[in-house]
């Protein structure tokens, strides 16, 4: 599991394929991998690698099999490139993001950059099924990051678009000012979410039957969907959830 707050910003020194696998080698900002071992979890971008080989005191190898290559950016990297890190969290650490898993969910597309005084806000475009997720004040992973939504929009067809504001410790510790717009990122919804959305259109599935194609069709003249009603109540994503800056 991983806390979602970047640790520090790796690069990639070299890079190999072999048949189904793409091998990396990572050096790592000094201190990261003090008492890193083989088998160990690292979070690379939000996804989470096993350390393969060890390099001296401040690198390390991951093999990528070519399912995580096609579901995430890691098949953009090359030599040079410069990626988020995290170690998975130890019993007993502070959460000062949200629990992650690792498993990137879908790509999403930087669509927008504003850059207000003292602020960096990011709008990432996400596609079908996927925004029906995302709700304003909830939380999010993008490229390991744990983030608050800052707002969010859907459109008629399910896909939509979000906002997330970073303040300049979360740019100088992450790689989002690399960030140009049309670049890929790698999206982890949060769970809770996620499970409370799927069980109450699971209900309304079962209870609806027949009627829901009338009701879709009822709701789409009032420019709503049946995913506005199995939307969290105000206040139910922050409970389930610590409190923590929008960034």
């Amino acid at each position: 599991m991983f806390t979602g707050i970047v640790q520090g910003i790796a690069s990639v020194a070299e890079l190999g394929d072999r048949p189904g696998l793409r091998s990396f080698r990572l050096v790592f900002p000094p201190g990261f991998a003090a008492g890193l071992a083989i088998g160990a979890s690292v979070a690379v971008d939000g996804v989470c690698l096993t350390v393969t080989a060890l390099h001296g005191s401040d690198a390390a190898g991951f093999d990528v099999m070519q399912q995580s290559l096609a579901l995430t950016t890691l098949a953009g990297l090359r030599p040079g490139s410069r990626v988020n890190v995290e170690r998975a969290a130890r019993d007993g650490a502070e959460i000062g993001g949200h629990p992650l898993s690792g498993h990137v969910d879908v790509m999403g597309r930087l669509a927008d950059v504003r850059r207000p005084e003292n602020n960096h806000v990011l709008r990432i475009a996400l596609p079908a099924p996927w925004m029906r997720y995302v709700f304003a004040k909830g939380y999010i992973a993008v490229n390991g990051a744990s983030l608050t939504v800052a707002q969010a929009e859907r459109g008629p067809g399910g896909s939509g678009w979000f906002e997330v504001w970073l303040i300049p410790e979360t740019l100088r510790m992450t790689t989002f000012g690399d960030l140009a717009v049309g670049d890929l990122l790698n999206i982890e919804i949060e769970r809770q979410t996620q499970v409370f959305v799927d069980t109450v259109r699971e209900a309304l599935d079962e209870r609806l039957g027949p009627l829901r194609p009338a009701l879709e069709a009822l709701l789409r003249t009032h420019g709503a969907s049946l995913d506005e009603l199995a939307r969290p109540l105000p206040g139910a994503l922050a409970a389930a959830a610590p409190s923590r800056d929008p960034a």
